[in-house]
């Protein structure tokens, strides 16, 4: 088996809580990602999804080594890299890029696009062959932009053609991973369908493996080969595209997966109505994070933290961190998972 181009393990974030009026001082912290196992092969896509606040874009974060983690290890390519120094990241960086959610903030008002796409090869001290300016240029064709928008500044483009700019940006190093945080999540839908088809036909063309974080479950189940499912800073359930739609065994994912709206669905299919509100990530629940919206907990759901762990009956690779998981009996409600690979029309992702 060969090894995986990332491997994260017991990845553990956690932030500060600062309290009193003159003196500040530690009085507790927010636990926004805890324990998180998570491989990604070269070439692969591997989705995160969850909702908002659950931790998905502060692990993306952490895997990029934009953020220190608290505890855990990851490993790129077999080296640790948790902790390094920018002198042992220097190499790195340009490996591992981001694709960040706003494209009107993520890109510089005062800089042209030639500059914006160009200022990763300035710091890296890359000189392509044909120089910098003719990268840029190809880069700029490559991402289905005008190569004589060179010198045209961010405020002269839509919010799709802005996310390209941000693609073609994640592109000039040659890396070998992208931590796309909800790429699409701010554009219209028929433009969303374009950019979730652009990264398709970019990772196919250059091999790019991709961590794709994002809460719209029909865009992930177009672009991921896997899906991991979060909840408040823990993985509840990974596996691959077709059983993680087709047969969750976690009640958290089945929830999510009741949520999907769609124009036809199918009879006897009900949406599952959590009660509660999101606990505090301050002070999360003891056991199982998800126990207290949960209408199959239990005395043992407080007392012990479910492993993650393959279920029997569940494909390869399937695993599960529930001490009383569902049967698998929500086949295809969703649809069939066959799409993948294709590109992604517009009706798919306004579902």
């Amino acid at each position: 088996m060969t090894e995986p181009l990332l491997e994260v393990s017991g990845l553990t974030k956690h932030f500060p809580v600062m309290g009193g009026a003159l003196i500040k001082r530690r009085v507790g912290s927010v636990h926004a990602v805890d324990d998180v196992d998570l491989t990604v092969a070269a070439g692969e896509t591997v989705g995160l999804v969850g909702e908002s606040g659950c931790g998905k874009s502060t692990t993306g974060r952490l895997v990029a080594r934009l953020l220190e983690p608290t505890a855990g290890t990851i490993r790129f390519r077999g080296e640790d890299i948790t902790h390094a120094s920018r002198a042992k990241l220097k190499p790195i960086r340009p490996q591992i890029q981001m694709i960040f959610q706003d494209p009107y903030s993520s890109l510089n008002p005062r800089h042209t696009v030639g500059s914006i796409i160009r200022g990763p090869m300035e710091i890296n001290d890359i000189d392509p062959p044909g120089g910098r300016e003719k990268r840029v240029r190809e880069l700029l064709e490559i991402v289905g932009l005008n190569p004589e928008h060179y010198n045209r500044f961010p405020h002269e483009f839509s919010g799709g053609q802005r996310q390209r700019i941000g693609i073609a940006r994640a592109l000039a190093l040659q890396p070998k991973l992208i931590v796309a945080d909800e790429p699409v999540s701010a554009l219209d839908v028929s433009i969303q369908a374009q950019v979730v088809n652009l990264l398709r036909q970019l990772q196919q063309e250059f091999g790019i493996a991709f961590l794709f974080i994002a809460h719209d479950l029909a865009v992930v189940r177009h672009f991921s080969q896997r899906v991991a499912v979060m909840y408040l800073g823990r993985i509840v359930e990974i596996g691959d595209r077709e059983s993680i739609y087709e047969r969750p065994r976690h009640p958290y994912t089945h929830a999510l997966l009741s949520a999907v709206p769609e124009i036809d669905p199918e009879p006897g299919r009900e949406r599952i109505r959590l009660t509660g509100d999101l606990p505090s990530p301050v002070n999360p629940p003891s056991g199982c994070r998800f126990r207290t919206r949960c209408w199959k907990a239990q005395d043992k759901c407080a007392q012990e933290v479910p492993p993650l762990v393959r279920l029997d009956g569940n494909a390869e690779g399937h695993l599960t961190a529930c001490h009383f998981p569902m049967e698998p009996t929500t086949a295809a409600q969703n649809g069939s998972a066959s799409s993948a690979g294709r590109d992604v029309p517009e009706s798919a992702l306004a579902e």
